[in-house]
């Protein structure tokens, strides 16, 4: 959440530069630094606690300037840390990286994180798997601005996002299990997605178009007061597209049309800063084979809605601070099994979801260190035509435009206590904590979760970590009551629990980074989706035993600006790669994994940002893919050509060059050679 954060010091922070005559005396008897920083955050960080930062261009994406990020309070902790102090390394992708990159989508942009793993079912972001180092889409915490919007029915939903990828300043990648930080969800990691405030009177609209009948828009208006007390931001986009497949007799199934609309503002008055949002996300598409091979053309439509509202409580005695947060999130589900036909006894579903959150955290400084203390109610209800308990008809409630009622119900609570001290002296961070976890569905005990944090730093260049953290998640409601053509569910289902080490260095001087990292996740009662012999029909969800997963990855970049100064013709270069090995022993008999057991083993990214001539750049990303899963390895290219002036940016896009055909589930083939071009309008109010 963005707030501004004032030092208590005599070090002056610049927000903005003043053009008044008198503005220079503001530094006089004060120590002044100046920088351009990019910063993760998750959760409790201050987005606005930045020790400088000079206001810039909504669209200055293409400004490269060397960070000094020591004094950047980010954390991945739930008490704020500087970034020289905090024990975690949260991989950040920047504004700059995701207005350079070769990606339509915010899921497509996820494929730059190493760690992460992003499989897809539909094109254009339609949905989308997300995972972190070798788990399964159910087991990460999903964050907009720090609010969860997790989706609890199904995590092949989590990836309705409200928001557009103009929207976007950055995207934080915690991997490891993180529960004593997000709660029980988050038990892989968690992915934070951090939106652009408005800084400045600016208006934003995009064009866009190409292959598969693709066509759609977007716009985006951001207002603020001259003192930037009082700011806000309005977002809506359209896409659609005829498809890339076919059904047996022919007809394209897998068409889609996706909204969005998302608003989000802030008021700041001494002691007091309120932060608010609110946003939905609409999408029909044909789901071809998304859930079984057998039938080709499924349908699907859904709908995200959230609201949320957070203060920050500060200058409170003894240096005090309370961050209070209420939210709210709607998911609307509606399945045929064939498109077209309605009814339960054709396979057709609908999925209500309600998931209604409140917290408090707070932290206090003093001679030891900082300690944090949080509290985290969340209440999770679903109206299903298959989920749940079996109403009676004087409960049950009827669906809307239809002849049919919600005639399931199931509803839980998760009741989350935490517990935080952050030690820090010198050049060392310990950061220990627990969660004290309840769920009424598991016994209504309190469950608890430990974690530790270690980081070293002997000099301003190297960081070295090493964590060890417990964690547990809750079967899905997918996951305990499926039941149809394809899928049967399990109200047995023990949750699931881990513990996940990690360790690493990271080196970052003059432009140059390179960040090593390695992990071990011991996990007990994994859940999976199997067949349990070869003439299974239908996969059933089952504990399927323990699960190790063990890995290593390696992330290097080169800021050629920053290295050599200038213009030179290759702006910047990544490359990543990841390995992972599963080793898997239950009693149980498996014929075939779904999920669980289909990891990603081989992963390499690589990207290149260079100018053309004039104001003609390109970006180019390369993925090369192993998966654990029978297909053959793919490499998929892709490349944007961008022009960009002052008011307006012009790009051709092309996805997949090699016209590759590749899988990332299952039996569901992804687009071919997709072309898209564009154009963006930029105008200061």
């Amino acid at each position: 959440m963005l707030k501004k954060e004032f030092n208590k010091r005599r070090e002056l922070r610049f927000k903005k530069f003043s053009r008044n005559n008198y503005a220079i005396f503001s530094s006089l008897g004060r120590a002044v630094s100046i920088g351009v920083l990019a910063v993760s955050t998750l959760t409790y960080a201050k987005a606005d606690s930045i020790s400088t930062r000079p206001t810039l261009p909504s669209d200055s994406a293409t400004i490269s300037v060397a960070a000094d990020l020591d004094e950047v309070v980010v954390t991945g902790s739930r008490a704020p840390l500087t970034q020289s102090q905090a024990a975690k390394i949260v991989g950040v992708i920047t504004r700059e990286d995701i207005h350079r990159a070769a990606m339509t989508t915010l899921n497509d942009v996820l494929k730059l994180a190493t760690g992460v793993d992003v499989r897809q079912r539909g094109g254009f972001g339609v949905q989308t798997d997300i995972s972190i180092n070798g788990g399964t889409f159910d087991q990460i915490t999903i964050l907009l601005n720090g609010v969860n919007i997790s989706n609890p029915q199904t995590g092949h939903n989590a990836s309705d996002f409200p928001v557009d990828i103009s929207d976007i300043e950055r995207i934080e990648v915690l991997e490891g299990a993180s529960s004593r930080l997000f709660g029980s969800s988050a038990f892989c990691g968690a992915i934070n997605i951090v939106t652009r405030k408005a800084s400045e009177n600016r208006l934003q609209a995009t064009l866009r178009g190409g292959s598969y009948g693709t066509a759609g828009g977007s716009g985006r208006i951001s207002l603020t007061n001259r003192r930037q007390t009082v700011f806000g931001s309005l977002s809506g986009g359209y896409d659609r597209s005829d498809g890339y497949s076919r059904s047996a007799d022919g007809r394209l199934n897998s068409g889609f049309e996706k909204f969005h609309f998302y608003h989000d503002g802030g008021w700041e008055v001494p002691h007091l800063y309120l932060y608010w949002q609110a946003g939905t996300a609409i999408q029909h598409y044909g789901a071809n084979t998304f859930y079984s091979p057998k039938f080709d053309n499924q349908y699907e439509s859904t709908e995200h809605d959230i609201v949320s509202l957070k203060a920050t409580v500060n200058d409170l005695p003894a240096g005090i601070e309370i961050e209070p947060s209420v939210y709210y999130n709607r998911f609307l589900d509606h399945y045929q099994l064939i498109k077209g036909m309605a009814g339960a006894a054709a396979g057709e579903n609908y999925h209500h979801l309600d998931v209604y959150g409140s917290s408090v955290n707070a932290f206090i400084p003093w001679i030891a260190g900082k300690t944090a203390v949080g509290f985290d109610l969340r209440k999770e209800q679903i109206l299903s035509t298959a989920y749940g308990r079996l109403l009676d008809e004087t409960h049950q409630k009827p669906i809307s435009g239809t002849d049919r009622a919600y005639d399931h119900k199931a509803f839980r609570t998760n009741t989350s206590i935490f517990l935080e001290h952050n030690f820090i002296y010198k050049g060392f961070t310990l950061s220990a904590g627990v969660l004290a976890n309840r769920n009424s569905s598991l016994d209504n005990d309190f469950h608890f979760y430990p974690g530790i944090d270690i980081a070293f730093r002997p000099d301003s260049r190297w960081k070295v970590f090493a964590s060890w953290n417990k964690a547990l998640r809750m079967p899905t409601f997918t996951d305990l009551y499926a039941a149809n053509a394809v899928q049967i569910g399990d109200t047995a289902l023990k949750p699931e629990r881990n513990s996940s080490f990690n360790a690493g260095a990271r080196y970052r001087s003059n432009g140059i980074e390179v960040v090593a990292k390695g992990f071990f996740s011991h996990g007990h009662d994994m859940i999976d989706w199997v067949f349990e012999s070869a003439e299974a029909t239908r996969y059933h969800a089952l504990n399927i035993g323990k699960l190790d997963n063990a890995g290593v990855s390696i992330d290097a970049s080169a800021n050629f600006r920053q290295i050599f100064g200038g213009d030179p013709f290759v702006a910047d270069v990544k490359v990543g790669y990841a390995y992972i090995h599963q080793s898997h022993s239950t009693t149980q008999p498996i014929y075939r994994s779904l999920y669980a057991l289909e990891y990603l083993r081989h992963k390499v990214t690589l990207g290149i940002d260079h100018r053309i001539v004039g104001k003609l750049s390109a970006s180019w990303a390369l993925r090369w893919q192993q998966r654990m899963n029978g297909f053959h390895p793919y490499t998929k290219i892709d490349c944007k050509l961008t022009w960009r002036d002052r008011l307006f940016d012009i790009y051709l896009q092309a996805d997949n060059i090699t016209n590759h055909a590749y899988y990332d589930l299952g039996g569901v083939a992804q687009p071919r050679l997709w072309i898209m071009a564009g154009a963006t309008l930029h105008i200061n109010l």
